[in-house]
């Protein structure tokens, strides 16, 4: 539904409702408080489609507002479904911090009101919001709001549109992307002194450096819908440099992030036939949790054809809010990637119990710890089963076992030179 005068309709709809307000509830889910990152139109629309079924059972109507905000009407009966869908809506934007504030404080996220004993402020809420909403589209404006827009805009980067898109993507069919693929290892971490074994290494490509390469000063993540273009399109290029067997910077096992859609396309079925049969249970697939949430078939179709041929599959993304909500075995899941986050230690006894209760029900040998920054995200790690670690600790841990064993190799030279200069001091001597 287009959130284009979804303001109006609201209020037109609930003033309809002025002598059929009795058995109805409204919920207000308040998503302009969101982080930027978390209120893309990508996710509006998934949030939005949680509540669809009950709108075609005529059980409700839905706004999805010019801000973000959803608005629903329902009548008492939908009251389980509303909850249900809500809860899905909650579990898409679990690791934002205004989900952390309604547990503190009850409140923030969503409202309630009975539509037949709160109908005057309802109605006196849509109001204020359609006149709100011509305000904002009217012309002109303070040089207070003419500022803060410019900050914004330094801030941000200028937008994505349509027309730099197909820009970026023209220049990409000429740019070696070689320089600006990236590599972080997977590890096992062993031992007293930490000792990394690296398992595999995840290939991505910098999207900081392919921006400041072919577009500098665009924010790349501005518009959910051509980011996913994007990411389809640089995708596709990974794929082709993967189907490259004599490029030898990129060799070992290894996992790559890709879209669901795109394991539903020629590309990664030629890359398919590239590879060889052996080699298919040494490549992991990284999907994002909300990538496969968005379209559960698509990812279940994908999955079936991606594991008959003997690839891995691992769940990026998420957080210690959403791993209770993540059955990685139905959903037939080799790995999970956790986000690592310092509350799943200092966020109270309850809350770490609980991050230990689903490692068991996830497997933790089947966890990749990841965004370990610091020695403390290991330790709670081997602590509780997880054997799989990566982030910037680990990098740091694997540039210290280089350097240690740099210096062993540069002893043993010196005592074989050592040796060797010895023996012939002693020949001279002989002679």
């Amino acid at each position: 539904m287009s959130t284009q005068n979804q303001e109006t309709l609201f209020y037109d709809y609930i003033r309809r409702l002025e002598h059929h307000r009795q058995g109805r509830e409204m919920v207000h889910l308040h998503l302009s408080k969101l982080r930027p990152f978390n209120r893309r139109e990508h996710h509006i629309r998934v949030a939005a489609d949680a509540f669809e079924g009950m709108v075609k059972e005529l059980l409700g109507q839905i706004f999805v507002l010019n801000n973000s905000d959803i608005i629903f009407i329902f009548k008492m009966e939908a009251m389980g479904q509303v909850e249900s869908a809500l809860d899905k809506v909650k579990f898409l934007f679990g690791d934002d911090p205004l989900l952390s504030e309604e547990e503190v404080e009850g409140q923030g996220f969503s409202s309630w009101f009975d539509v037949e004993t709160e109908y005057d402020i309802i109605v006196a809420m849509a109001r204020t919001m359609v006149e709100d909403q011509k305000n904002a589209s009217g012309v002109g404006g303070t040089g207070h709001d003419v500022k803060a827009a410019l900050i914004a805009k330094q801030e941000e980067g200028e937008r994505l549109t349509p027309r730099t898109l197909d820009r970026l993507i023209e220049a990409l069919k000429a740019a070696d992307l070689t320089n600006m693929v990236r590599r972080q290892y997977v590890c096992s971490v062993e031992g007293a002194q930490n000792v990394p074994t690296p398992k595999f290494s995840e290939l991505y490509i910098s999207i900081a450096d392919l921006r400041d390469t072919l577009l500098p000063g665009a924010n790349l993540t501005s518009s959910p819908w051509l980011f996913q273009h994007l990411t389809e399109t640089l995708d596709r290029r990974i794929l082709s440099m993967l189907s490259k067997t004599e490029d030898r910077d990129i060799t070992g096992d290894i996992s790559i992030n890709l879209n669901v859609a795109t394991l539903l396309s020629p590309e990664f079925l030629k890359f398919d036939e590239n590879v060889i049969a052996a080699m298919r249970g040494n490549i992991v697939l990284e999907l994002q949790q909300l990538d496969i949430f968005s379209d559960l078939n698509a990812y279940l179709f994908a999955r079936e054809f991606v594991k008959q041929r003997g690839y891995r599959i691992c769940i990026d993304g998420v957080s210690y809010k959403t791993l209770p909500f993540i059955d990685r075995e139905r959903l037939e899941a080799d790995l999970i990637k956790l986000i690592w986050h310092p509350d799943i230690i200092h966020g109270g006894h309850d809350l770490t119990d609980k991050v230990k209760r689903q490692l068991i029900l996830t497997g933790p040998n089947r966890v990749i710890l990841t965004r370990c920054d610091n020695e403390e995200s290991i330790e709670f790690g081997r602590d509780n089963g997880i054997e799989l670690y990566q982030g910037r600790h680990v990098e740091a841990l694997i540039a210290e076992e280089n350097r240690r064993r740099s210096m062993r190799v540069l002893k043993k030279r010196a005592a074989a030179h050592d040796k060797q200069s010895g023996n012939k001091k002693s020949l001279t001597k002989r002679t």
